[in-house]
């Protein structure tokens, strides 16, 4: 909740993920990754999720993405119930909503930082023009400007995942799911990274949900939650 001239106002819940479960199914046994899990996320706050590997948090960030369904339970991101939608629903409501940044960049080699960046408005139908300017002004934000014309090769680790975190804020989202994103970075560049997150954070009132081995990282940031032996806690 926000206080504003003296009365108290609800923050907009992007996500509200409701007794999610996840099983998979090998051969005769069924494999419980998490259960019963349930999450809130408002507009404008960070959430950490860390746990040992193979806990299920990148399973959890899939689902929350609408790249995977869960066994049972409910996910809405925004008010809508995205494992309701078909898959080309999903999809348009994911360009539109939510934006993605992984570990490996997943930028296309053979195109420039501001063509990777104007890929998702394309996707979602914007005019080419529109699509340029919005791309060239969010590589500004993420201090690019210079480097509108590289491509990835020509870019060092930084600066390919600021590419990257341009592209997952170019259309405005609610929110970005991030998957270690600073992973793959030195500490120097992992923190410029972690205080871009920051400001765009609070410039734009986005929602960051993130898996992290980062510590460091995630408590400077916001909420952490630690998934383990299939539970969500908070970490204390």
């Amino acid at each position: 909740m926000n206080k504003e001239n003296g009365a108290m106002k609800d923050v907009p819940l992007v996500i509200d993920c409701r007794q999610v479960t996840r099983t998979y199914t090998q051969g005769p046994e069924k494999l419980t990754i998490f259960s019963d899990i349930s999450l809130e996320v408002t507009a404008g706050e960070t959430v950490a999720i860390v746990g040992s590997s193979g806990a299920g948090k990148t399973t959890l960030l899939n689902l929350l993405g609408g790249l995977d369904k869960p066994s049972s339970g409910d996910i809405s991101i925004c008010g809508k119930d995205i494992h309701r939608l078909s898959e080309a629903g999903r999809a348009r409501f994911r360009n539109r909503h939510l934006g993605f940044v992984y570990q490996f960049h997943h930028l296309l080699p053979e195109f420039t930082a501001l063509e990777n960046v104007m890929m998702p408005c394309a996707l979602g139908g914007m005019a080419v023009a529109d699509a340029r300017s919005r791309a060239q002004s969010m590589l500004q934000r993420v201090g690019l400007a210079e480097r509108l014309a590289h491509k990835p090769s020509e870019l060092s680790g930084g600066e390919r995942q600021r590419v990257a975190i341009a592209r997952a804020l170019v259309n405005e989202p609610d929110c970005v799911l991030m998957d270690e994103p600073t992973g793959n970075l030195d500490e120097h560049t992992g923190e410029g990274v972690r205080d871009l997150i920051e400001s765009l954070r609070d410039q734009f009132g986005i929602a960051f949900v993130m898996v992290t081995h980062d510590m460091k990282m995630a408590r400077s940031l916001g909420r952490v939650l630690r998934l383990e032996q299939g539970r969500l806690v908070q970490e204390s």
